[in-house]
């Protein structure tokens, strides 16, 4: 694909996909999106990452390695059917509290249904916010996950200096998102995937393709490894780190407020 990334100095505020919109449009159009995925959601991730989004995720945790505290809690942004929160949870030993913040109403509600399934609902909070500008008080969480969100924010920059504010001095942000893959071979076949089958298969289990065309280009477009470690340093984040999984398919990025 003949589309260029969008660098740390910004760009994906109008990208929606490969198409550029009016400032302040992107939002509502990602919103559509979410809509309409969100009892798919799951199954969604398993066709864009060819089922290893799970195995990315419980590397995360592992990474995050909650406390087994009742007084931890965590802000997962962007996190509304539960899945980063739950495993968040059950990895503190159900003693941790995990707020789980989404823009999106129908994503929401899928995950409090999966939350009383499970017996979680006393560990978890659920939000409908923005997270540009999010309804906490400064230094309120110890850390700050979103997982494969970060690219649907239009301001990324932004949202970033709202996740500093938010966390505790100390207090970690880890970052999981689709990112650009570092091996030659991989990456045309990955692409070929991505473009020529993905919305395919969109189209097989919602009866609808447009979503997962816009997902596939928002990864094509969202910021390398080192720009998005460059934005998460000016955002004020310390000892910023990234580690690819299955050769930078995925990249899970952190950050601390020191």
């Amino acid at each position: 694909m003949a589309q260029s990334r969008t660098s740390a100095d910004g760009g994906m505020e109008t990208s929606y996909g490969f198409r550029e919109v009016a400032d302040g449009e992107k939002q509502g159009l990602v919103n559509e999106v979410f809509h309409k995925v969100a009892k798919r959601y799951d199954v969604m991730n398993d066709v864009m990452s060819m089922g290893m989004h799970r195995a990315w995720k419980d590397a995360m945790i592992s990474a995050l390695n909650p406390r087994k505290d009742s007084s931890y809690k965590v802000l997962d942004v962007a996190g509304g059917t539960g899945d980063i929160a739950f495993r968040i949870v059950e990895a503190s030993n159900r003693l941790a509290h995990a707020t789980v913040l989404d823009i999106n109403g129908s994503m929401l509600a899928v995950g409090s249904e999966r939350a009383e399934k499970k017996k979680l609902s006393d560990n978890l909070t659920f939000v409908e916010a923005n997270a540009e500008d999010l309804p906490f008080e400064a230094n309120s969480f110890d850390a700050y996950t979103i997982a494969f969100g970060i690219r649907n924010v239009p301001r990324i920059d932004v949202a970033l200096k709202e996740a500093f504010r938010v966390l505790k001095r100390g207090g970690r942000l880890l970052v999981l998102e689709f990112s650009e893959v570092d091996m030659p071979l991989l990456d045309r076949v990955y692409e070929a995937w991505s473009f020529n089958a993905i919305p395919r298969f969109g189209k097989a289990i919602t009866g609808d393709a447009e979503p997962y065309q816009y997902l596939v280009e928002s990864i094509r477009k969202f910021p390398n490894q080192q720009d998005f470690a460059t934005m998460i340093r000016e955002a004020g984040f310390s000892r910023v780190t990234y580690t690819n999984y299955t050769g930078g398919i995925a990249a899970l990025h952190s950050g601390w407020k020191l």
